[in-house]
């Protein structure tokens, strides 16, 4: 059996450290931060509230072997998430619906009339190439600018029409009063918390796991195989340069007199603020306990790495780090920083699970 070293202990690492560890291999896990999970995170914070320390953490897939795989380590609490954006002084549901045209726009429209008002206000975009294209030819202009583009602005740093289609396209439109942000199949929150299922998962005799510890030079001999699961560009000593990403500031606060602040557990705020949203964790955890917690979200040019940037250019340049990463013969390059992708949770589990399946 093989000694590996797996780098990071969020998802990908965590499952590619359990997976190993079930064939036998000693695996050893470190991780810069003082914890487990990754972006992941949860904790009870000082008043007795389950929040997460990275921004919300929504479970949904429709995998059902990624769900099985996971439930291994948890139960689970059904939850679906449901979103608002304040728009015009109003909060109504995102993704855009019926009950969003009503609201903005006085009317009384059934699904046919939402229907035919969608197709009345779009602006045909061919071929779609940008975020931009994919707003403008569902919704239109004024639907796009209230509440898209300044939310992009502030989430990105950069207009619609200067990103991929693929981020606009994960939000979807439509015409019935379907107010859940996601429609996958299975949408649960761990039970006991996303800390507590990666502590079930990397809770293996083959496992050790080491925190506040960095890769080393010396590691990287040392091992048979190394799982890293970190930005790809920093394995490489940015030495085709950096890669972009967005980061994020978060602003947590805890509301002592009040059981709940938010008709929903998030609310987007796409015009007015600094921050992007308020997210109230009562909602997610289903938790009854006096006062409530909440964390508003703001999005950075310089901090921690969260969010990969989808552009043309920067595609070329993950491919260039690509490149010696496929040299690489007994390193594994997973998840969203190592893949350099926008990976929902689900996707990087898919992920780290095909990754190990080749080690024996």
């Amino acid at each position: 059996m093989s000694e590996i070293l797996v780098v990071g202990a969020g998802f990908a690492g965590a499952v590619c450290a359990e997976r190993l560890a079930s064939k036998g291999h000693t695996v050893r896990v470190i991780d810069r931060r003082p914890h487990i999970a990754g972006n992941a995170y949860d904790e009870y914070d000082e008043h007795g509230v389950l929040i997460h320390r990275y921004g919300p953490h929504i479970f949904h897939t429709n995998g059902k072997r990624i769900f099985e795989y996971l439930s291994r380590f948890t139960d689970w609490r059904f939850y679906e998430h449901r979103v608002l954006a304040e728009v015009r002084g109003q909060q109504v549901p995102i993704p855009i619906n019926r009950t969003t045209l009503n609201a903005l726009y006085d009317l009384d429209l059934d699904e046919a009339g939402a229907a035919a008002f969608f197709e009345k206000v779009r602006t045909p975009r061919s071929p779609i190439q940008t975020s931009e294209d994919v707003v403008l030819n569902s919704v239109g202009p004024e639907l796009c600018d209230l509440f898209f583009r300044g939310y992009t602005r502030k989430q990105w740093g950069r207009d619609l029409s200067e990103l991929s289609a693929g981020v606009a396209a994960r939000i979807p439109t439509r015409t019935n009063d379907d107010d859940r942000y996601f429609t996958d199949t299975f949408q649960f929150m761990p039970a006991a918390g996303y800390t507590v299922m990666f502590q079930n998962m990397l809770d293996h005799p083959n496992i050790t796991v080491e925190l506040g510890v960095e890769l080393s030079a010396q590691d990287r001999s040392a091992y048979d195989h190394i799982v890293y699961t970190g930005p790809i560009d920093e394995y490489f000593g940015y030495c085709f340069g950096r890669l972009p990403y967005r980061s994020l500031n978060f602003e947590h606060q805890h509301l002592p007199d009040v059981d709940q602040v938010q008709k929903v557990g998030t609310v987007n705020y796409p015009n007015e603020h600094d921050y992007t949203r308020i997210t109230e964790f009562k909602h997610l955890s289903g938790q009854k306990v006096a006062g409530t917690s909440i964390v508003r979200e703001y999005p950075a040019a310089e901090g921690d790495p969260y969010y990969p940037v989808p552009r043309p250019e920067n595609e070329a340049l993950f491919q260039q780090y690509r490149a010696l990463a496929d040299k690489e013969s007994n390193v594994l390059f997973v998840g969203r920083l190592a893949q350099y992708r926008y990976y929902n949770m689900d996707q990087v589990v898919g992920a780290a699970l095909a990754a190990v399946e080749d080690i024996a």
